[in-house]
């Protein structure tokens, strides 16, 4: 508001001084034209040197002025003059608006001084005059018409003016800035009202919300700074839930390895090999959990997942031999996807495993576990099915959360993990801007699928490629 008021008083100044130049300029130029037109008459009157009324020659100079001057009707600003050779003053009818005829020094300087025009200083103001010498028959000096405008007394009269200006224009100015201050106090009042819940927002509390009213600029940005703040207190609240989580996580582990070190007897052996076994089974399952928490954190980064051409052929294969190593199941691969996808593979890889873990301790030896891969036009598909007992409806959304594990009731022999494999498969997942689907009936199995988007176009330009090549 200050810089406006500025710009504003700065803009006032501009117009109240080149106002007042331009005003001064007109007058003085009026001025020179009202003096060149009088000179001019006199002059034209002069040459014709007849009286009209009585149609006589002027016998001289002094008779010339007398007969010019009295016919003169003037403004208040002008003043007409004549000396005659003997240097007796012919005056103007009515008051001067300077006292030039009455002051020797004055108009004797104007008769002296060589120049025809000029403007001479006055403690009265400045007189901008012309001279119009006179000549007889024979050439000798026979008098002077003065002709002069005090333009001091116009000039005066727009400084009057101007200062009328000046005060008008200084209370529009304070008015302005007062309606300015009362206005962008209204205006900014929401961004104040965001400041000051920015101000009220820690990491303790992120309740603070902004009331948003209206369909303008500042209600946009309130809504905006409603959704950041929601956003942030769901990512402290999963960032805290993580933290309880994983230190629970943790201090199991290592609360089972101390209360087995602290009861262990010397003197059995086959207690101790027990309580060493038990000590690295509970190591093993620690390393794990720390190995997934640094995997998800690192999903995080733009890194995580490197894309490249990858032939899905020999992936498909290559996974499937893999997954025949992770249990006495039988493996059927349903599907092979023909062609390249835009993918990394070392990820995809690490996701299905994962799939097929789980799917290895939710089933029994012998059990049907399909895997299989597909590609369409937009994207590629690798999914892992099962005939365990499937996932229940309340854990459709929660298996796929951090160290949530689901219903435990149907895992084979109880077996659980730290409850991070889907989080994992989520994130890969992400990494290549797909998604994970689930697919069960509870009691009959489970299909978990890994869609992971291919660019547009990106299929025909590889049948394109290959058309070339061949």
């Amino acid at each position: 508001m200050a810089w406006l008021v500025l710009l504003l008083l700065v803009a006032l100044v501009t117009v109240v001084v080149v106002t007042r130049n331009l005003l001064v300029a007109e007058a003085q130029s009026d001025a020179t034209d009202a003096l060149n037109q009088e000179a001019e008459e006199f002059k034209q009157f002069a040459a014709a040197g007849v009286d009209q009324e009585t149609g006589a020659r002027y016998a001289n100079g002094t008779e010339l002025l007398e007969r010019h001057i009295s016919r003169q009707y003037l403004d208040d600003d002008e003043i007409v003059l004549g000396v005659t050779a003997d240097g007796m003053i012919v005056p103007q009818r009515g008051r001067e608006a300077i006292a030039l005829a009455e002051r020797d020094n004055r108009w004797q300087q104007i008769v002296d001084n060589p120049a025809t025009t000029d403007i001479l200083p006055t403690r009265d103001g400045q007189l901008r005059w012309i001279k119009v010498p006179i000549v007889d028959d024979e050439g000798n000096p026979d008098g002077t018409f003065i002709v002069a405008y005090a333009i001091d007394r116009e000039t005066r009269e727009i400084d009057n003016t101007i200062r009328t200006l000046v005060i008008v224009s200084g209370i529009g100015l304070i008015v302005a800035a007062v309606a300015s201050w009362v206005v962008s106090g209204q205006i900014l009042e929401p961004v104040n009202l965001v400041r000051r819940a920015a101000a009220q927002i820690s990491h303790d509390d992120l309740t603070e919300r902004i009331a948003v009213e209206g369909h303008d600029d500042i209600a946009a940005l309130s809504d905006q700074f409603n959704g950041m703040l929601d956003r942030l207190e769901h990512a402290f609240g999963a960032q805290r839930q993580f933290l309880d989580d994983a230190s629970h996580e943790l201090r199991t582990p290592i609360t089972i390895i101390r209360g087995n070190l602290e009861f262990v007897e010397d003197d059995d052996p086959r207690e101790r090999a027990e309580v060493v076994r038990l000590c690295t089974d509970e190591l093993d399952r620690m390393s794990r959990i720390v190995e997934d928490l640094l995997l998800l954190a690192k999903s995080e980064r733009p890194d995580f997942v490197s894309a490249e051409e990858v032939g899905l052929v020999d992936l498909t294969s290559d996974i499937h031999a893999k997954l025949s190593l992770l249990g006495d199941r039988r493996w059927e691969l349903e599907s092979i996807a023909e062609g390249d996808g835009l993918l990394d593979a070392q990820r995809v890889t690490q996701a299905v495993i994962q799939l097929a873990h789980n799917a290895v301790v939710h089933t029994l030896p012998g059990d049907v576990i399909r895997f299989g891969s597909a590609v369409t036009a937009t994207e590629v598909t690798f999914w892992v099915a099962d005939t365990g007992p499937g996932v229940r409806p309340e854990d459709a959304e929660a298996i796929f959360q951090r160290f949530s594990r689901g219903s435990t009731g149907g895992a084979r022999a109880n077996h659980t993990g730290a409850g991070l494999g889907l989080t994992i498969v989520t994130a890969i997942a992400e990494g290549h801007d797909g998604h994970v689907e689930l697919r069960t009936a509870y009691g009959h199995g489970a299909r978990f699928s890994l869609h992971l988007p291919q660019p547009a176009g990106y299929h025909e330009r590889i049948d394109h490629r290959e058309d070339s090549t061949a």
